[in-house]
């Protein structure tokens, strides 16, 4: 039997509702791939989708277009017309009395006279608006499910991070987190592409991806440190994930909180919100392809050990134009409160060693940046040397 002659043998049986000649068409395990549906493994899976269906749509019936055949596959052009009058579901929903009529395309392939699998494509969107499982194109019901889509993605928009903001020549910004989109992550011109420096949180993964796409695709990712709201985004970036050797271990780990952080140091409120938020913020462990240690070239800046809040937490520094991006080194909020504020000391309850990062705050003062953004809120400008050697000079 030629490939055309059991494409139409299928058709036919399933114009007659007869389940059994049309699963005889197909050989055991073939696939039947509704695209961007579902999967059916043949026979017993065609036997059921195609029993529920015709007993949602008793009067259903297919007919052949036209047909294209080239080798050991046929694609079939159909129309398909049916009532939606039971007394069976479809896919979950009750019988409504509802007239369909579609059209899709099925494209068949054969081996040894038994269809080995079929890629189904149809539109589904157009059956539930028969259906009246969605509003009709152009009415007001259809503008007022689209208003509700639009008021959805701002609000996850301000979960998942602004679209990128110019901070210098060649670099960007992604804010993202809610309520106060105090996470920062950065992307800077390299070459034809971009290298994302500091991954913020899971949440904001799209939003990174999507501004690295624009700027010409992300060719790596550089965590300042591996701290759950510094890594979060990176596995979901799809690019090599690089860090100083002192935070690989931390970036490989499952594990979403430090051992050396002291959660007691916290008020009563935050110690209880914080092991749920940074679980909630972390993307899990990473796969490091690289380290990055001081005195590293990157993507035109110098890579700075800065370490005290994390053992490997690495800044970036600009001799050009003095612009650093540091990370953790500094805070510019208070984590229990979300205020903002200028520059302090990193809280002593998630450091490493806090006198270490009042040292590192003095080296990066030590360079004289014209600008200093860290991982959260807002830069340091003006006398950035005067704030920072104030801040680590401070409680």
């Amino acid at each position: 039997m030629t490939t055309s002659e059991v494409a139409k043998r299928y058709f036919d049986a399933l114009s007659a509702h007869d389940l059994d000649a049309a699963a005889d068409c197909w050989e055991a395990g073939g696939i039947d791939r509704m695209v961007g549906q579902q999967e059916l493994i043949a026979p017993d899976g065609i036997r059921t989708y195609f029993g529920e269906l015709f007993a949602a749509f008793p009067d259903f019936r297919f007919e052949v277009v036209d047909t294209t055949t080239f080798r050991s596959r046929t694609a079939v052009r159909w129309r398909a017309e049916g009532t939606f009058a039971g007394p069976g579901r479809f896919q979950g929903f009750h019988p409504n009395g509802a007239r369909i009529a579609v059209e899709g395309c099925d494209v068949i392939t054969v081996a040894d006279g038994k269809i080995h699998s079929l890629d189904a494509f149809l539109d589904s969107g157009t059956i539930a608006r028969q259906l009246g499982f969605l509003p009709q194109a152009g009415s007001q019901g259809e503008t007022r499910l689209t208003a509700l889509a639009n008021l959805r993605t701002r609000m996850i928009a301000a979960v998942r991070g602004s679209d990128p903001e110019q901070i210098a020549e060649g670099v960007w910004v992604v804010r993202g987190g809610f309520p106060l989109r105090a996470m920062n992550v950065y992307l800077i011109s390299d070459g034809d592409g971009v290298t994302v420096y500091d991954a913020g949180i899971s949440a904001m993964t799209v939003k990174v991806a999507a501004a690295g796409a624009r700027l010409g695709g992300i060719r790596r990712v550089v965590l300042g440190h591996a701290d759950a709201d510094h890594r979060g985004a990176a596995g979901g970036l799809r690019a090599p994930i690089h860090c100083h050797p002192a935070d690989r271990a931390a970036a490989e780990s499952p594990d979403s909180l430090r051992q050396y952080w002291d959660l007691s140091k916290l008020s009563p409120h935050a110690r209880a919100v914080y092991p749920r938020l940074l679980t909630a913020w972390d993307g899990g462990a990473l796969e490091i392809s690289a380290d990055v240690e001081e005195g590293q070239e990157v993507a035109g800046f110098r890579a700075i050990h800065l370490p005290g809040h994390a053992p490997g937490l690495i800044g970036l520094f600009r001799e050009a134009d003095g612009l650093a991006l540091v990370s953790d080194c500094f805070y510019m909020l208070d984590p229990q409160t979300g205020i903002k504020s200028g520059p302090r000391v990193p809280h002593p309850a998630f450091n490493l060693d806090t006198e270490q990062a009042r040292d590192s705050m003095r080296k990066l003062a030590a360079l004289e940046p014209s600008t200093a953004w860290s991982g959260h809120a807002d830069p340091v400008i003006g006398d950035v040397r005067e704030e920072l050697e104030s801040a680590a000079a401070g409680p």
